[in-house]
């Protein structure tokens, strides 16, 4: 039976409890441990007793990184806890409990746990779901949970995990500076919060200064990195994926995901599953992992829907959001156009969040001169202006116009261009509402 489905018994569907706990704080971000941890302590402390953890900090590349960790763990036998954020569509997205996503009986019974047990207290929306989320990683059993930081990581509410059985960062870039500080130096301190005395940090290649803090940081609490570029390497090699550590040198099939960053993530989560203690994966196990990961809304081909019917280009989706994303689909994109024999002309349909980098985020696509179109964000309060959009592309020497919505953007586009390729990308929520109304496969 569905609870979910049956107000008439008086179960209140995860929606609308999720509504309520999202007015318990002013501010819908606001790092502090100490709320959080009062929650913990009236449920008994959930986060004390759940499977070994991983924990994964950075800031592009986390969900990539778990996704095929998921996929080759679970290849070999193994129940996998998954915590992740933001969720595309649905809040049941963030919760996967040993291989299924938490259903809606299941978060509304811890969700209604938590806010019985906050009591009307204080708390942040991510804050209150996280302990959620533990209710539930702790009621079902498992090998392992992958735990992404939802933002920074020394005050994110992922954090009160005392002493996890791996950490992980992936490649730190400017983002969310307004709470993380605005040198790249200063947030890569906060991602390198998750790091723990005695447990072993995997570390993806950084800049220097980056590089330097997270160092720092694992010097000061007595953590043992293992980094990209000294104690593993990964490259891309034709259709293949070569993987080297002291360990061992492996040969694998590319990554099934787009963009030539994958091999990056996939490299960072070779080596983590390398480096998890307690855990043996074959050869095979790990190749599952690369080809059968799933990760929505990065680099996704849209094959189906109503935004396909009559549209003969490419169609891509992407939830990049920050400079350092749009350097990584940058690449991608020239590097499509270079092998691309029919040279399709390339188009970006563009909407962001108000609180985002918009220029630093169009700036890396200059050399590859796409046509900028402008979209809102449906639903979006701090959506950014279209206005703003167009006037960052402009400045930068591209040309843009605006558009009412993607649809009549891919119309606008469909007059000019018989097989363009197509990318639409700038934030997750735009990613979110195209596959809430066209999922695919």
């Amino acid at each position: 039976m569905n609870l979910a489905a049956r107000p008439e018994l008086g179960i209140t569907p995860p929606e609308v409890i999720l509504a309520r706990l999202i007015r318990l704080h002013p501010k819908l971000i606001d790092l502090s441990l100490g709320r959080l941890r009062r929650l913990l302590r009236i449920l008994d402390h959930p986060e004390r007793n759940l499977p070994p953890v991983m924990h994964i900090a950075g800031t592009n590349g986390k969900g990539s990184t778990i996704a095929y960790m998921r996929a080759a763990l679970e290849a070999s036998g193994a129940r996998v806890h998954v915590m992740t954020s933001p969720h595309l569509v649905r809040f049941n997205e963030r919760i996967r409990l040993a291989g299924a996503l938490i259903t809606d009986d299941e978060l509304i019974a811890v969700l209604s746990a938590c806010e019985a047990a906050n009591g009307g207290d204080p708390i942040t929306y991510f804050e209150i779901t996280t302990a959620a989320a533990f209710l539930a990683f702790r009621d079902t059993p498992a090998d392992i949970l992958l735990l992404e930081t939802g933002l920074g990581g020394r005050l994110d509410a992922s954090n009160v995990i005392e002493a996890p059985l791996l950490t992980a960062i992936t490649t730190v870039s400017m983002d969310h500076q307004n709470f993380l500080g605005d040198s790249l130096a200063g947030i890569a301190h906060e991602k390198a919060g998750i790091l723990k005395p005695n447990v072993t940090g995997v570390i993806s290649r950084q800049a220097p200064e980056a590089a330097q803090a997270i160092k720092d940081n694992a010097k000061a609490v007595g953590a043992d990195l293992l980094c990209q570029d000294h104690d593993w390497h990964v490259r891309g090699n034709g259709g293949q994926l070569e993987f080297t550590s002291s360990a061992e040198k492996l040969r694998l099939p590319a990554p099934v995901l787009g963009g030539v960053h994958q091999v990056q993530n996939a490299g960072l989560a070779l080596a983590c599953l390398q480096n998890l203690h307690g855990f043996s994966l074959s050869a095979d196990d790990l190749a599952t992992g690369l080809t059968t990961a799933n990760w929505p809304g990065r680099l996704q081909p849209l094959r189906k829907g109503p935004l396909c019917e009559g549209f003969t280009g490419e169609l891509w989706l992407d939830g990049g959001h920050n400079p350092g994303a749009g350097a990584a689909l940058a690449e991608t994109l020239a590097e499509w156009r270079d092998r691309d024999e029919q040279q399709r002309p390339l188009h970006l349909i563009v909407g962001m969040l108000n609180n985002k980098d918009v220029e630093n985020f169009l700036a890396p696509f200059r050399t590859l001169q796409p046509d900028i179109h402008a979209v809102p964000v449906p639903y979006e309060e701090a959506a950014m202006a279209p206005e703003r959009i167009v006037q960052a592309a402009t400045d930068l020497g591209l040309d843009a116009s605006q558009s009412k919505d993607v649809a009549a953007a891919l119309k606008q586009i469909a007059k000019s261009a018989v097989t363009p390729r197509v990318l639409i990308c700038g934030t997750l929520y735009l990613a979110g509402s195209i596959l809430a109304t066209d999922p695919q496969e």
